[in-house]
């Protein structure tokens, strides 16, 4: 340990004497933010432009050349242009040979050129050694110091010496270095800041599509049948009581939906009799967008119990309530009685609707990178797991006594269909049940087993071992 730190010391010593000036090509918003992070960070800049009134817009302090000469006071080079404008390099491969030249480029679109930029930019400066870095860091963050959202930065090279000078320059400007390999991954590397939300695209589909089928199913059962069977207007249910029964039943569908692939994961293990062999694709990417299906299912929950809550505020609910008040007045009538089946109802509803939601957000808090981080993987695996099913299991609980025995009113079928929280029954109840069946003694045993390991043999392949004189336990 001791002869590793005292070999450390020589080269940081290098780094801060010897390589303290920076050269950037290009005179644009993320050269002119760069330089003035470099300044800030105590390196000495030099530009170099192909126009000498560019200093006027660059930060004071830094000195502006010609290209050529700007390269030779310094041996690593930021690449700030567009990859259109590349071809001045080819002038200049003589200044460049054995210099650090670093493309912090991005293009308009996602795979825009065969080859990435760094990979091209090494076929006309061969004598270069080309670093892909920055490319992730916005002009903007850097020039505000507003850093967080994106101080990982992602570093890729054929030569590893160039590629370590340039992750502590990196550390030195505040940011966080990840090597990530030769100028292979720079493709990948240069699409990242080009993808909008990836692991976002499923879940929102998902959620797109259950809240249009559920608005069109409370919009045929309440507003066009009563407009065609009652000859009424009640078009104003669009507003707040079909998004009231829409949030709900979706919110309920996706929750059911972030557990029932860990199901169908635990069915195929119990099918084939091990761990080691792929899941289908469609369940890998289920899986693994799981956490966005849970957090969009929380954001409705929101809004459920915000709309809940503007409920005694409606105009048409307090006209009702006032209208009953004054009718009972009138006629000098009670129309009913306290009830304590129907308060016990109410309240269990509204109970289970609380504690619903309040492991709901819980869960949405543990998913939180810096919460996840703060426990270990057990305490996080209890909380998305037993924890999770426990939410699932109330909320059902709460869709359930909100329904009660309306499922069974044939004057709740409109046009023969059934009521709309029914909808969001199906599949959380299909989800229960099947975890019920697979966390009895017996099943559950054979999946732990296989999860640590053990696979069950087939006869031939015991028939196998045994010719070849091999044991198989």
């Amino acid at each position: 340990m001791e002869s590793k730190s005292v070999n450390l010391i020589p080269l940081r010593t290098d780094f801060t004497e010897k390589h303290n000036n920076i050269c950037i090509f290009g005179s644009g918003d993320f050269g002119r933010s760069l330089g003035y992070k470099m300044l800030q960070s105590g390196f000495s800049v030099t530009y170099g432009s192909r126009n000498p009134d560019a200093a006027d817009m660059l930060p004071r302090g830094v000195e502006v050349l010609s290209h050529a000469e700007a390269a030779q006071k310094s041996s690593v080079i930021f690449l700030a242009v567009h990859r259109n404008h590349y071809s001045f390099l080819s002038e200049l491969t003589d200044v460049l040979q054995g210099k650090i030249l670093v493309d912090v480029s991005n293009n308009l679109k996602i795979n825009q050129y065969p080859e990435s930029n760094a990979e091209y930019l090494a076929q006309i400066v061969p004598g270069a050694k080309v670093v892909k870095a920055l490319n992730t860091v916005s002009a903007w963050s850097l020039q505000s110091g507003t850093l967080d959202a994106n101080r990982q930065v992602f570093v890729c090279s054929n030569d590893s010496k160039a590629k370590r000078f340039v992750m502590d320059i990196v550390r030195s400007v505040g940011l966080t270095p990840q090597d990530h390999g030769s100028l292979l991954a720079a493709r990948e590397v240069e699409n990242y800041p080009l993808q909008l939300f990836p692991m976002w695209r499923l879940p929102l589909c998902i959620c797109a599509g259950l809240t249009v089928f559920v608005f069109l199913y409370c919009l045929l059962t309440m507003v066009i049948y009563a407009a065609v069977n009652d000859n009424k207007d009640v078009s104003y249910y669009i507003a707040v009581s079909i998004p009231n029964k829409i949030f709900p039943i979706v919110s309920l569908m996706l929750l059911a939906l972030v557990y029932i692939p860990g199901v169908f994961a635990a069915i195929i293990q119990l099918y084939r009799g091990t761990k080691y062999r792929r899941f289908p694709n469609w369940l890998d990417r289920w899986m693994l967008c799981r956490k966005q299906l849970g957090l969009v299912a929380l954001a409705y929950a929101f809004l459920h119990a915000i709309y809940t809550l503007i409920i005694p505020i409606r105009y048409f609910v307090s006209f009702r309530r006032n209208n009953n008040i004054i009718e009972q007045i009138l006629t000098n009538a009670t129309r009913s009685k306290f009830a304590l089946s129907s308060t016990w109802r109410s309240d269990t509803y509204l109970a289970l609707g609380i504690l619903g939601f309040f492991f709901y957000v819980l869960l949405g808090i543990t998913s939180l990178p810096s919460v996840s981080n703060a426990v270990n993987w057990r305490e996080f695996r209890f909380v998305q797991s037993k924890l999770g099913y426990l939410t699932l299991l109330l909320c059902t609980g709460h869709a359930m006594v909100y329904g009660w025995d309306r499922f069974l009113l044939i004057s709740r079928y409109m046009w023969f269909l059934p009521p709309a929280y029914t909808l969001s029954l199906v599949i959380p109840c299909v989800v229960l049940v099947l975890k019920l069946i697979l966390i009895t003694p017996c099943l559950d045993k054979r999946i732990t087993k296989i999860r640590q390991g053990w696979e069950r043999v087939s006869k031939s392949q015991k028939a196998a071992s045994l010719k070849n004189g091999k044991v198989t336990v």
